[in-house]
């Protein structure tokens, strides 16, 4: 009996494990997770954008405070504003048909993650899912795949922004912050915004009653400076 024998160059067997280690990676944790695996490279958070141009955009964050959505809509269908909410998975599950009003008058929905979770503490497939889960509810919502990811809480970790690159996301912060959530009056999320404002900036704001009555001075104060306001992709661009 004849053996078969394969001839292999000596700078050919590396590449032959390195193959098979693939193959073996690829099996056990599945095509997203290997990707990330191997690809340690990842896009780091964007706190800005455009610096060149007068705008800045609003940027929403939504997992609470529902009953204060519709008065905010209301203040920028009156003036013709358009920002980017960034939707929890649960809240858009409870409330369609707010996501789909934010959608028809012509605001950008980005991706809160699901449960409001911290994603710096979450595994690789845990930080997945949060994004991921969210992504599907609101395609169902409203037919939108989102691109953008702000992570609750601000927190995010290698992990975290290579779970988001592998999906396709950006990872969006902020370089403005109301800290509306302290609910510490109306003057003083005024002082935080108007004393620094600048050229591609992001404005961080949450659904509350102080909000509420703090953006109709906030926008005209930044109209007056000069400012446009936008949703973050127009900065992005």
């Amino acid at each position: 009996m004849k053996i078969l024998y394969i001839p292999f160059k000596k700078n050919a067997v590396p590449s032959t494990i390195i193959i098979v280690l693939l193959v073996v990676l690829f099996f056990f944790l599945g095509w997203n997770q290997s990707i990330v695996v191997l690809n340690n490279m990842f896009k780091n958070p964007i706190y800005k954008g455009n610096e060149n141009i007068s705008k800045v955009a609003f940027e929403c964050n939504v997992v609470w405070g529902t009953e204060y959505i519709p008065a905010m809509l209301d203040i920028f269908k009156d003036r013709d504003i358009n920002i980017t909410f960034f939707i929890g998975g649960e809240w858009a599950k409870e409330n369609p048909e707010l996501i789909t009003r934010m959608v028809s008058e012509g605001h950008e929905i980005g991706n809160h993650g699901y449960s409001h979770k911290h994603h710096s503490k979450l595994t690789l497939e845990q930080n997945l899912k949060e994004i991921k889960d969210t992504e599907n509810i609101i395609k169902e919502i409203t037919g939108i795949t989102t691109t953008l990811f702000a992570p609750p809480y601000g927190e995010f970790d290698d992990i975290t922004l290579r779970a988001a690159t592998s999906l396709g996301y950006k990872t969006i912060m902020w370089s403005i912050d109301t800290i509306d959530w302290r609910r510490d009056g109306v003057n003083n999320i005024l002082d935080r915004v108007l004393k620094n404002p600048h050229n591609g900036a992001f404005v961080l704001m949450h659904p509350t009653e102080d909000t509420i009555k703090a953006l109709p001075v906030m926008l005209d104060k930044l109209n007056e400076k000069g400012y446009d306001i936008c949703c973050i992709s127009e900065l992005l661009e």
